[in-house]
């Protein structure tokens, strides 16, 4: 993952991770939140998931716990007092899909939620210094769920796929501001996550 995206995550960036539901973004994003707690708070908000199945995912995954908060929670002003308590270094917002602010009336996924709380999230994230990861759900077409208004606004647009034989997980870069976008990680799903293939060939 470090390789792929040029060598690791920049502090207050935002990155978009993309992809079927399914394929493993939580997972992967439940890994990822382990390997960066050793540098600093993370804060891993599901709307998608209870506490408790968060807290089996993590321990199936042998997930270190010390530096992770978990929140259950889909409305961005309550997302925010937690920021401000917590002040993680790190946020994952699984899904943006899900989250809504409840000053505009438009239904959780609509055009205008995602990009009223897409634009706050990159405001939290360049304001506070904090790395946001946004998951997001693409639909039978490709097309990430929502417009691709989400695509302009962050930093790095991250894309998990399947191969021909579906055995395993391809993650591409579309977009990165900060590297390139030529790497791309494969990774085999297993009973304790997802594992890196050394030898794609």
């Amino acid at each position: 993952f470090d390789n792929m995206i040029g060598g690791g995550i920049v502090p207050g960036s935002l990155m978009l991770l993309g992809g079927a539901p399914g394929i493993g973004k939580s997972t992967l994003m439940l890994q990822i939140s382990g390997a960066v707690s050793k540098n600093g708070t993370v804060l891993y908000v599901s709307g998608e998931e209870s506490l408790s199945q968060v807290k089996s995912r993590a321990e199936r995954l042998k997930i270190s716990k010390d530096n992770i908060f978990l929140a259950s929670e889909t409305n961005l002003e309550n997302i925010i007092d937690s920021i401000n308590k917590i002040e993680p270094k790190f946020l994952v917002i699984d899904s943006i899909q899900t989250t809504y602010h409840p000053q505009f009336a438009s239904a959780p996924g609509s055009v205008s939620q995602i990009r009223e709380c897409s634009a706050e999230l990159l405001r939290i994230a360049k304001s506070k210094h904090i790395t946001v990861f946004l998951l997001g759900h693409v639909t039978k077409d490709g097309d990430l769920a929502g417009p691709r208004i989400l695509e302009h606004i962050v930093d790095t647009v991250l894309y998990f796929e399947n191969e021909k034989q579906q055995i395993y997980r391809i993650l591409r870069a579309y977009k990165n501001r900060f590297g390139p976008t030529s790497e791309v990680g494969i990774f085999e799903m297993k009973g304790d996550g997802l594992n890196e293939v050394k030898n794609p060939s």
